[in-house]
């Protein structure tokens, strides 16, 4: 390792001379202390270096001691169910060492190489393999398979590979290249966080990543490798519908970042999901789980490592041919770290001083999400679906980090002020918000949940666009005014607001609905919707048809447990149907 001086230090950026031997993006250690930092910037024999810990107390003529290494994270069996800092240093391992106050220059391995996992070979003595084939697994946790696969930049033929217990610095397999070169290979891999893992080619999104939120599987839905950002002022719920998406979305894999958020709500993380249980297979949650813990106290150099951090760990398990999740909260907080660093470098700044590569970095990082052909012989598919949410001051989605957000992401889910303080949630709010997938996922829809699906969704999404209209008219000239059929169009709406729409993130069978759940209760209120269009125009009392008994078991339907869904709605249907029929006749 090569050394050289500080010659600046300017909070989290440190300026080091005689420093010709380092290159961009390597990651250096500072002063005494062994801070870690990486080289942003090189200028003749100086580099600028962000730092990832705290920085008082330095001065000029401190040693800056280059590792001649990119900042990388260490992938290998052990990452599931861990609780990392920005730069993968697990938090658990530093508690232990310096008690519940992270003092400055810890060093901690980001992987326990102490544990022995129990490798399992599926490729024999004699194999020709090429890189990214799976030549053994590991059962890292209940639920996750660990697949061992073969580095990028090796292949050839297997010379020794045997079952047994190893920690991941153990030589588990070797591979003779084409030159008769030994290659030993151990579980643990090293990869730089700055550059995307390789793969064949990416595939069009084509199956819904289904997150057991009726608002948002129902008209703003989400695909398995597609982007996602949740724009919304302070209050409106961004972090807790971050949080539902990561306990009940269907990816096989959870990364959770949060990148400068409040110290409290990465608390609640932390505190709720090792508590949690996955509703597909009744275990916890961690066993699918990686916890990137960055907060807002913490350096704020740190969060922009924790996004690049984040999004690496994703790619290795979607290179073993899993579906993964990555929840960024919030990309905002890090777009601010950027700025800061960007101004102490005395850059150009773009608007509202943010850098002019705001934009660039953004698409960077959300261009990594995407479903993928992987690397290796067998024919493997894996997905990284990226949902960023997006803090705008006061709400304002005319910012830059909104806007170059927007620019980039499919599918917009826009948190509403009003509807936060109206008590409904999620606040998506259904007028303003899009996902470009949703033409897309119709037929699949159509074919896999119910024939009339799409149908559905249509007339309920006109129902509520109908709606918005008619309120003008209404605080106008009043209800009166309205026609029998407007006023049918605003009843409906309004059940697909409150009985729909409206879910209950704390109700315990109403915070996750089921594909079936979600079919069934919007067929219910569409029905409703349907056979008093056609009664209304015979005359009957409107006033009668708003309060029939089944409305109030529709509304109820929401909570419902998920073994009696099928018989509920059964009985919806028979009432429906027979309370309709008296009332035309009592009115007949």
């Amino acid at each position: 390792m090569n050394k050289g001086t500080i010659i600046k230090v300017s909070g989290p950026l440190i300026v080091a001379g005689g420093m010709k031997h380092a290159n961009m993006f390597d990651v250096v250690k500072v002063s005494e202390y062994g801070l870690i930092g990486e080289i942003i910037e090189m200028r003749d024999d100086l580099a600028s270096i962000q730092v990832y810990e705290e920085t008082s107390g330095l001065g000029p003529g401190e040693t800056v001691e280059t590792t001649n290494m990119p900042l990388s994270v260490e992938l290998a069996p052990g990452i599931i169910g861990g609780i990392f800092d920005g730069i993968q240093r697990p938090l658990e391992d530093m508690r232990k060492i310096s008690g519940n106050t992270i003092k400055r220059g810890i060093s901690v391995s980001s992987i326990d190489r102490s544990k022995k996992w129990d490798f399992k070979p599926v490729k024999k003595i004699g194999d020709s393999v090429q890189p990214g084939d799976i030549i053994g697994v590991v059962q890292e946790s209940v639920l996750i398979e660990h697949r061992i696969m073969v580095p990028y930049d090796v292949s050839g033929k297997i010379v020794h590979i045997e079952e047994g217990s190893y920690n991941v610095t153990e030589i588990v397999v070797k591979i003779q290249n084409e030159r008769n070169e030994i290659k030993e290979i151990c579980m643990l891999t090293k990869w730089p966080v700055r550059r995307q893992r390789p793969f064949i080619r990416k595939f069009a999104p084509d199956a819904p990543l289904v997150t057991g939120q009726r608002s948002i599987d129902t008209f703003f839905p989400l695909t398995k490798g597609g982007i996602a950002a949740v724009p919304g002022p302070f209050g409106s719920g961004k972090t807790v519908v971050q949080h539902q998406l990561a306990k009940w979305s269907d990816a096989d894999i959870v990364v959770y970042i949060g990148c400068g958020e409040r110290g409290n709500e990465m608390t609640d993380v932390l505190m709720e999901f090792p508590q949690l249980m996955d509703p597909r297979s009744n275990e916890p949650l961690m066993k699918r789980t990686v916890l990137i813990a960055n907060t807002s106290d913490m350096p704020v150099a740190a969060r922009e490592a924790s996004i690049y951090t984040g999004i690496t760990i994703a790619e290795y398990y979607r290179d073993m041919g899993y579906d993964v999740a990555i929840m960024a909260d919030s990309t905002s907080r890090w777009a601010e770290a950027l700025r800061e660093m960007s101004a102490r470098l005395e850059e150009m700044p773009g608007e509202e001083g943010y850098p002019a590569y705001l934009g660039s970095r953004l698409a960077q990082f959300y261009e990594r999400a995407g479903k993928v052909m992987t690397l290796g012989s067998e024919d493997r598919a894996g997905s990284i679906t990226a949902i960023g949410a997006v803090s705008p001051p006061g709400g304002d989605l005319s910012e830059p980090v909104t806007q170059a957000t927007m620019r980039i992401v499919k599918v917009f889910w826009s948190l509403d002020s009003s509807l936060a303080y109206a008590r409904h949630f999620p606040a998506i709010n259904w007028l303003t918000s899009y996902s470009l997938y949703s033409s897309k996922l119709d037929s699949w829809s159509d074919n896999n949940i119910a024939k009339d699906y799409s149908k559905l969704t249509k007339d309920a999404m006109r129902l509520l666009q109908e709606e918005a209209n008619l309120q003008e008219i209404v605080r106008l000239v009043g209800i009166d005014a309205l026609s029998k059929s407007e006023r049918l169009v605003l009843e409906a709406a309004r059940s697909l607001r409150e009985d729909f729409l409206y879910q209950d993130a704390m109700h315990p069978n109403d915070t996750y609905c089921s594909v079936n759940k979600r079919y069934k209760l919007l067929k219910a209120i569409m029905d409703f919707y349907y056979k008093s269009k056609e009664l209304i125009k015979k005359e009957i009392d409107l006033d009668e048809l708003f309060k029939l008994p089944v409305r109030e078991r529709i509304s109820r339907a929401r909570l419902v447990e998920e073994a009696q869904i099928n018989d509920h709605f059964r009985k919806i249907d028979d009432e429906l149907e027979s309370q309709l029929k008296h009332l035309f006749e009592v009115e007949a």
